[in-house]
């Protein structure tokens, strides 16, 4: 099973047990996060479920391993004849996280929803047939 998730503005294709670095999330080593924002669950052999933008009901559960930093990177600003330069550099805050579960409890809630739809739609017409 994988899920795509978004966490940071961008957009990732995990699978369990997938070790990844995300920007920068709050907790220690060794703590779970779960992440609501699943996009697209998919297994070996069936259709994926793609959420309209989420799917609803699923999670995926993170482990985090690791508060770091990234790589450098120069950012240099350069105008030429003018006697203009600028040199900086960025180091980016990451967490290094594992996958602990993808949870596709979405079928579960669709059933509920389902239910959810039928029931009201039956009293209602309980209550307009005491009317009468």
């Amino acid at each position: 099973m994988y899920a795509v998730i978004r966490s940071g503005g961008k957009q990732y294709r995990v699978v369990k047990d997938d070790v990844l670095e995300l920007e920068r999330l709050d907790g220690e080593s060794g703590d779970k996060i779960k992440l609501d924002e699943v996009l697209m669950i998919g297994e070996a052999g069936k259709s994926p479920t793609i959420g309209d933008p989420l799917v609803k009901g699923a999670s995926v559960t993170l482990e985090v391993l690791d508060q770091v930093r990234g790589d450098k990177i120069d950012v240099i600003k350069f105008k030429r004849r003018q006697n203009y330069h600028r040199q900086l550099g960025h180091k980016q805050h990451l967490t290094k996280v594992k996958i602990a579960a993808i949870s596709k409890s979405a079928s579960k809630a669709k059933a509920k929803a389902k239910a959810a739809d039928e029931a009201p739609s039956e009293s209602a017409s309980d209550a307009q047939a005491d009317k009468e």
